[in-house]
């Protein structure tokens, strides 16, 4: 799911924030070389790599409900509404756990939210495998949705924390990467193996998680928040490597906590304050037309769409929507610095909204018994067409700006807000959609591709380009 990145920044670095956010490949191979004359990379990147696996899990947990629909429902002799809870109840605990991410990650540290993660992660999935009625089953998919909900914000936190600035971009783009390989992959083997033994598979970065946190150093930043000094110069040590001149990095971290700690802290009423409201605006706009154009309802229920469309079996449709997954976001890595933010939201909606438009006209052919050879092409195509623009802007794009355009001191509480509202919409969507489909599968298709047009229109005329912009900068183009 696209909802993945919360970034409270206030208990973060505030140094080269736009970093955060820098394309894949633009950072580049270039810069290794650079980093390499202050120390290996070489556990920066395990370090990543170890972290990351929390985003595959969250994008297996969030793949795991479009091709195994049929097969619990027939198995555990689930309802429509019944189903649409197991799907959807995930995003209330993600909501959850996105809401106590920021202070557990805090507490125990970011290492320790991970493990804490992965084991309830764990309990979950062994809760579905085990289910034969849908208490444990929804309580397995409510506590995989909490792990997923921390997992949302401290990896990208923690991969930012600990990456030289001229990485950071290109690491912490690795998550959004992962979530959607993760997701891939569920689609994937959800067509080849049972509900149960897919529900193990969700294990298995768990483990990895695990096993990983035992080599890899904690957060530097954190350690020197919490005051752990001698902690805190090994693990910066083991970061940069053994040679590595750490000083001057060290007084910058030292210099930007006491710089944080100084700034006001931001209450939710601060928010609607008129030199905050415009930022506010934009960037719950953006959540709220990420989430009504359909992403979680259609990706939560692919399989049961396409055989809803005419097809014999939706494996084949399943199998085409995880495939072009991973290659379009990295598409969308790519273009996120080179075409602009508003151009790529806008081609982004537009091809939603055409994907919509073609799958709710199949279903409209089908109702008509009319065209009928043509149907499930269209559908297929149409859903197909939606996710590969869905992936290439409106995915990464609203987490994106929402990171760029609030003052420092608000980040925490303003993100909060939009990640709150994002996750309610994905539970609405999630949960309404088998309903929908019930009523009128046009309608819902039809309904979406409004909710796309409305996008475009609210990009036009109230989102700002950041591209090449200071946050500095960007704060005066929203306020003037």
């Amino acid at each position: 799911m696209a909802i993945t990145e919360h970034r409270d920044i206030e208990k973060g670095d505030n140094k080269g924030l736009e970093d955060l956010v820098e394309p894949l490949f633009d950072a580049g191979l270039k810069n290794v070389e650079e980093t390499g004359q202050n120390g290996s990379i070489s556990m920066v990147v395990l370090s990543t790599a170890v972290a990351v696996c929390g985003s595959l899990e969250f994008g297996s947990c969030v793949g795991y409900s479009a091709p195994v629909q049929s097969g619990i429902s027939i198995d555990l002799n689930l309802s429509v509404a019944e189903y649409s809870l197991f799907g959807s109840i995930v995003t209330i605990g993600a909501m959850i756990g996105a809401i106590t991410s920021g202070r557990i990650a805090d507490m125990i540290g970011r290492k320790g939210a991970m493990t804490l993660s992965a084991v309830i992660c764990m309990a979950g999935w062994m809760a579905i495998f085990s289910s034969m009625g849908t208490l444990l089953l929804d309580a397995g998919r409510f506590f995989t949705g909490y792990g997923i909900g921390i997992f949302s914000y401290v990896v990208p936190i923690y991969i930012a924390e600990i990456a030289p600035k001229n990485l950071r971009g290109a690491l912490t783009t690795l998550n959004q990467l992962m979530i959607v390989t993760g997701s891939s992959i569920s689609f994937l083997l959800g067509t080849v193996v049972s509900w149960r033994t897919l529900a193990l598979t969700g294990l298995i970065p768990c483990f990895l998680l695990l096993i990983g946190l035992l080599f890899i150093p904690e957060s530097p930043r954190w350690l020197a928040k919490v005051g752990r000094e001698a902690e805190f110069e090994y693990s910066l040590r083991k970061l940069r490597g053994s040679k590595a001149n750490v000083f001057a990095e060290a007084d910058e971290i030292h210099e930007t906590i006491l710089t944080l700690q100084s700034l006001p802290k931001a209450r939710l009423l601060d928010l609607f304050d008129a030199k905050y409201i415009k930022a506010v605006i934009i960037a719950v706009g953006l959540m709220v037309c990420q989430q009504s154009g359909g992403i979680n309802g259609i990706g939560f229920y692919a399989s049961e769409t396409f055989q809803t469309a005419g097809l014999s079996s939706g494996k084949a449709g399943t199998i085409a929507y995880a495939l072009i997954q991973i290659p379009v976001t990295m598409l969308g890595v790519v273009l996120m610095d080179k075409s602009g933010r508003r151009p790529l939201l806008m081609v982004s909606s537009f091809g939603t909204f055409l994907g919509c438009f073609l799958a709710g006209t199949s279903f409209f052919f089908k109702s008509q018994a009319v065209y009928l050879d043509w149907v499930p092409l269209l559908a297929v195509s149409g859903v197909l067409m939606f996710i590969a623009s869905f992936s290439i802007g409106m995915g990464a794009v609203p987490w994106l700006i929402m990171s760029e355009i609030f003052p420092l001191h608000i980040k925490g509480a303003a993100g909060s807000m939009a990640v709150l509202v994002n996750w309610f919409g994905a539970w609405a969507v999630s949960y309404s959609f088998n309903f929908l489909i019930n009523w009128s599968p046009a309608g819902t298709f039809w309904l979406f591709s409004g909710f796309s047009l409305l996008t475009i229109i609210f990009v036009v005329k109230v989102v700002p380009e950041t591209k090449g912009k200071s946050l500095e900068e960007i704060q005066v183009l929203i306020n003037k």
